[in-house]
């Protein structure tokens, strides 16, 4: 309850004010908009906790607080008007009206043939995909390409870690594929802006993750090899991890976006579903993982949610030309989350047994004669 029960009242509080807004109506649609955020970004918290147990205990603060600001005001309100303003050269009171009163009858334009709210936002689609699926195959990349003392699925993972050690690989892939998602899978009027949003996904992820390394060295006099585990990154360091959490969150919440907009396109119920409700759970959740050490306990977690993350890349770099429903995205994740769980669940059984046995062994009494 200490971890979840912030997260609940504010669901509550959330649901009823759903309710003075829309009615039943709107109680039901901030609901399934909550359930949504949270099934399509649990490999976020994973992902998120990953990083949250390096920093210091003041930046995991300012993560909970300060964090959960950003994610349901900035992310799942401001961020979506932000498309809107840009890339159709509204202003921000425009773009606001438009989100607020969406044609009568759910079409994408108004009876002048003017562009809906939605058809902006959806129109910005793949410029934003280029973007996130750039950003997080990088960090999937750079994830398994490393070697790693312990593997989940070794027969890949390990000949990838052999093939990790050329240079730069991980960069290489990711613009290889904005190429071909450019070239291939994007409409001939969006290449452009795809392979520029594209290499900014790319930029962005070496800038803030660059900075928090350096820093990171700089601040606690490590080694070249990398930080300790038991290191945990405060001052300047700590503020660049902070920001790479927000990116990553951004690649990740336009998805849940985007799927809102299969359900409403109120902005109102959309940032009370997926922000207030669920940006709450999925920052509960992150904190349940730290707390209670479940990614040490279980060790195939972590390399589950980065390939959830893989998968999740290659459908927005796919979404770019091609529709794929939410509810894909959302099992993926999740498929990917139960299947390291399981296998966790069944080495650390499967250790255990072992431990035991040689217990067993080593207080067998020593034969005489």
């Amino acid at each position: 309850m200490r971890i979840f029960g912030l997260s609940m009242i504010v669901s509550v509080v959330a649901l009823i004010a759903a309710f003075v807004y829309g009615g039943v109506t709107g109680l039901a649609l901030c609901a399934i908009l909550g359930v949504l955020e949270v099934s399509l970004s649990f490999d976020n918290a994973v992902i998120n906790a990953s990083v949250l147990q390096r920093m210091s205990e003041f930046w995991q603060k300012i993560f909970l607080t300060v964090g959960v600001l950003i994610a349901v005001f900035g992310m799942r309100l401001v961020f979506p008007l932000g498309i809107v303003w840009v890339t159709a050269g509204l202003d921000p009171k425009r773009a606001f009206d438009l989100a607020l009163n969406p044609p009568a009858d759910g079409a994408l334009t108004f009876a002048d043939g003017s562009p809906s709210y939605e058809k902006l936002l959806t129109d910005a689609h793949p410029q934003i995909a280029a973007f996130g699926g750039a950003f997080l195959l990088l960090l999937f990349l750079n994830f398994i390409l490393e070697e790693h003392e312990v593997t989940w699925l070794g027969w890949l993972e390990r000949p990838l870690a052999k093939l990790g050690k050329l240079d730069m690989l991980s960069v290489v892939l990711t613009l290889g594929a904005i190429v071909i998602a450019a070239e291939f899978i994007a409409n001939s009027d969006d290449r452009g802006t795809v392979l520029l949003s594209g290499v900014l996904g790319v930029i962005t992820y070496i800038l803030v993750d660059g900075l928090g390394s350096v820093f990171h060295t700089e601040e606690e006099g490590e080694s070249s090899s990398g930080p300790s585990e038991a290191v945990k990154v405060a001052g300047k360091a700590g503020f660049f991890l902070f920001l790479y959490l927000e990116v990553l969150d951004a690649s990740f919440s336009f998805d849940g976006v985007i799927g809102a907009f299969a359900i409403t396109s109120d902005p109102i119920l959309i940032a009370l579903g997926l922000g207030l409700i669920g940006a709450m759970f999925v920052r509960s959740i992150t904190v349940f993982l730290v707390r209670k050490g479940t990614l040490s306990e279980y060790v195939y977690l972590e390399h589950g949610a980065h390939w959830a993350i893989g998968a999740l890349s290659i459908i927005l770099l796919i979404s770019i030309g091609v529709h794929v429903n939410e509810v894909v995205t959302g099992l993926v994740g999740v498929a990917f989350i139960g299947a390291a769980f399981i296998t966790s669940i069944i080495r650390n059984r499967r250790e255990g047994d072992d431990d035991e046995s040689k217990s067993v062994s080593t207080n067998e009494p020593t034969p005489v004669g």
